[in-house]
């Protein structure tokens, strides 16, 4: 039991968010055994809200292009209300994160417009070959958001194990209405998020920091 632990451990550990992609697709066995392993995911009876709407090749392209031009003219729309706010050390890690993510890429903390491009690279798609649309069921609410949760989570692991690098993206969810026009997807689907994913450019600077993770005392609230 400790051998899988120890290798559940280290594909934690490997993950991260990449923002830098080779244009290399992934094979489309490689894509059809992440979405199987994700599959596996734990639901609330077993309702298994969770469906992927997954790009490649000239589909890729097409969405990238309409997803850029919805960020540039559209005011963002999501399914899933964004949160209030971030606070108290919400706030920090999320500060701590940007400022790790523009050192990487030399960007200042009062260069506003180089910040704003950054930013935009997320609706680029940072590149990635592939993209999954990942929707739920709507009359499921926030259980189902959850639910969907834990595969997004399963995905992006089951990703790393074989080899193929992730990011997910609530930004890209902010544009839910053009995202069912484009894919034809009924009113009945919450978009929730998108997972950018392919062969990760080990050698980009963006892909070279890591964020903190909080302290296990910070997490585990153990009672007698």
């Amino acid at each position: 039991m400790s051998e899988a632990y120890d290798t559940l451990n280290a594909l934690l550990r490997a993950r991260h968010s990449c923002r830098a992609f080779k244009p290399e697709p992934v094979p489309e066995d490689t894509v059809a055994r992440i979405v199987s392993a994700a599959a596996q995911t734990a639901s609330w009876c077993n309702a298994q809200p969770w469906q992927v709407t997954v790009t490649r090749g000239a589909a890729t392209e097409r969405f990238r292009a309409a997803l850029v031009e919805a960020a540039t003219s559209d005011t963002p729309c999501p399914d899933l209300p964004w949160p209030e706010g971030f606070p108290g050390v919400y706030g920090e890690r999320r500060r701590a994160c940007g400022y790790q993510l523009y050192e990487a890429v030399g960007i200042a903390r009062d260069d506003h417009t180089a910040r704003a491009e950054q930013s935009m690279l997320n609706f680029h798609l940072f590149g990635a070959p592939h993209v999954a649309i990942v929707h739920s069921e709507a009359a499921l609410g926030a259980y189902g958001a959850m639910d969907t949760g834990g595969f997004v989570s399963n995905f992006m692991l089951a990703a790393k194990a074989l080899g193929v690098d992730t990011i997910a993206q609530a930004s890209v969810a902010g544009h839910a209405p053009m995202i069912r026009a484009h894919f034809g997807l009924p009113e009945s689907r919450m978009i929730l998020c998108a997972i950018s994913f392919g062969i990760g450019d080990a050698d980009h600077p963006v892909n070279r920091f890591r964020t903190a993770r909080a302290d296990l005392s910070d997490i585990l609230d153990p009672r007698d």
